[in-house]
């Protein structure tokens, strides 16, 4: 597990005692006079963290003591599980819902819903400069998606199986902790998974590619992994993972107590809410 601010990732190597991590799904419930039953939910389910180690490292103690009493850094913070397969949000990973999840340059590409909800996202490319049209899947909070050191695996499998004849490149966009771009790694063979390394001093990182060819374009699935998860993203084809994103996170709760028999370790416990903004 990873967590830190950004550009200042630490991974925490000893296992959590307790790890649950549970949207908060909040449907609330109606009864009609007649008896008929009606539900509502949200359209944002935050998930909410419960973290538990024992005899904890002094240095990871630090490094999550400093981060929950915010001495450096407000947030959100980045926290990254090495278990969620694809990093992209849910319906950001199936080319669904809000087209504002992607970048482009409209005056080459406009982006719409259409369908019933939750909306299948389609890209019209209307003008194609030398490059390419680029499309980019956005991250909600920073200049990209957060990365820590090793590598990223980045497949937009629709385009892939689809249009590769119609893709210059497939391109992850490397950007600094303070979102200045740094540097562009490409792949021009668009049927299968883009594996690359983070440069340093990279925090962050844009997936997309660029479109040579004018027409309409249904997004759909794709996939954003840590570490080289090329192998396993070609053997599903289409049944790529639902994304689990990564949004930021605040700490709302954090205990923090001398491990019994041994005064040098600590046994921690972190409580943390998904947020969109963390201030104070």
């Amino acid at each position: 597990m990873w967590i830190g601010a950004p550009g200042n990732l630490r991974q925490i190597k000893d296992g959590a005692t307790k790890f649950e991590r549970s949207p908060d799904v909040s449907v609330k419930e109606f009864r009609s006079l007649a008896g008929g039953v009606t539900t509502w939910a949200p359209s944002v389910m935050p998930r909410r963290y419960s973290l538990e180690w024992e005899a904890m490292a002094p240095g990871d103690v630090a490094h999550i003591d400093a981060l929950a009493r915010r001495i450096s850094y407000v947030g959100p913070l980045v926290l990254l599980d090495p278990l969620a397969v694809n990093i992209l949000s849910g319906r950001q990973s199936e080319g669904k819902g809000d087209f504002r999840q992607w970048e482009y340059s409209a005056s080459e590409v406009t982006m719409y819903a259409t369908g019933a909800a939750p909306s299948s996202v389609v890209a019209n490319v209307t003008s194609v400069p030398t490059a390419g049209a680029a499309i980019g899947w956005k991250h909600p909070t920073w200049a990209g998606f957060p990365v820590p050191a090793g590598s990223v695996t980045w497949w937009p499998w629709a385009f892939g199986y689809s249009h590769a004849a119609k893709v210059s490149g497939l391109d992850l966009k490397w950007y600094s902790a303070s979102g200045s771009w740094l540097s562009t790694t490409t792949q021009t063979d668009a049927s299968r998974p883009m594996v690359a390394t983070v440069p340093s001093g990279a925090a962050f990182v844009v997936p997309s590619l660029r479109v040579t060819a004018t027409g309409f374009y249904s997004i759909s699935r794709a996939a954003l992994c840590l570490g080289d998860a090329a192998a396993y993203l070609t053997s599903l084809g289409s049944a790529l993972p639902t994304g689990e994103g990564c949004p930021g996170v605040s700490i709302t709760g954090y205990r923090h107590a001398a491990t019994p028999g041994d005064g040098t370790y600590r046994d921690i416990s972190l409580d943390l809410v998904e947020v969109t903004s963390a201030t104070g």
